[in-house]
């Protein structure tokens, strides 16, 4: 496998060489993109691409340990417990390409509502919208890895809690929760790597505004979104290693935050 990483990360390398050279370190600190000017920086999509996988990652976090809490403890055998985990499983399995139309269909005429209600210019798609629907995608990973780790708690140290008095909340808070807390946190992260990557939803809901704005409900872009907007229609060494320097800086952050991850994971478990 690091043999296989050190492969991708050589050829992107060497197929960006060409805007390495000619963008520098402005690369990373600019905001504009005119390929008329060979004037490239990836700040707006730097910024756009951690906003909306952090946003989606806050969402989906809350809703998938309480999924998780439901499935590996409340209802871990019976006709319910198998629609939930089937659901869950279904919703993994689903095409990006199809969460795109959902969002398109109903994600963003919801959120147009919302803006005409707040009096802002009613676009529909935006960073919010792309974040919201971010959230479901990423969700029945980490709500499946939570019940797994739930199901792995040991009966003994529950019934052990039951019989000192502890009631049902408080065994699933004191007891299961800290025990599976690591592999929970592994499902977050795997949940974030995935929507770091995303593109085809993305691209089909935030906008594809290449700025910078602080405003949820403006259009904004993505790293991935950019690539799959303009890549097919690149012209010029530049113009098309800017794009592949793009895909590297998105390979890097990957790969750092699954570093940071791991560390995190790895701090927990040597703390239990």
């Amino acid at each position: 496998m690091s043999i296989l990483l050190m492969a991708i990360l050589l050829s992107l390398v060497l197929s960006s060489r060409p805007a390495l050279v000619t963008n520098g370190f402005r690369f990373l600190t600019g905001s504009e993109w005119d390929p008329v000017t060979n004037s490239f920086h990836a700040l707006p999509f730097v910024f756009g691409t951690l906003v909306t996988s952090l946003i989606a990652l806050a969402i989906a976090t809350v809703l998938s340990l309480a999924l998780a809490i439901l499935m590996g403890e409340y209802f871990r055998t019976g006709a319910f417990a198998s629609v939930m985990r089937t659901a869950v499983e279904l919703l993994a399995g689903i095409p990006s390409i199809v969460y795109g139309f959902i969002g398109l269909f109903f994600l963003v005429p919801a959120v147009r509502v919302i803006q005409i209600v707040l009096g802002v210019p009613p676009f529909g798609v935006g960073i919010l919208t792309s974040s919201i629907l971010l959230a479901f995608m990423i969700l029945p990973y980490s709500a499946s890895i939570g019940r797994e780790m739930f199901m792995l708690v040991p009966a003994d140290l529950k019934e052990a809690a039951l019989s000192l008095g502890a009631t049902r909340s408080e065994v699933v808070w004191k007891v299961s929760l800290p025990f599976a807390r690591s592999g929970i946190m592994g499902g977050i992260f795997l949940s974030l790597g995935r929507a770091l990557g995303e593109t085809m939803a993305v691209t089909m809901v935030i906008g594809n505004s290449n700025s910078i704005t602080l405003n949820l409900l403006s259009p904004g872009n993505t790293m991935a979104s950019l690539i799959a907007n303009e890549f097919s229609e690149a012209q010029g060494a530049v113009y098309l290693a800017s794009l592949i320097e793009i895909a590297l800086l998105l390979f890097v952050i990957s790969t750092v935050i699954n570093i940071l991850g791991k560390l995190v994971i790895n701090r927990m478990v040597e703390g239990a």
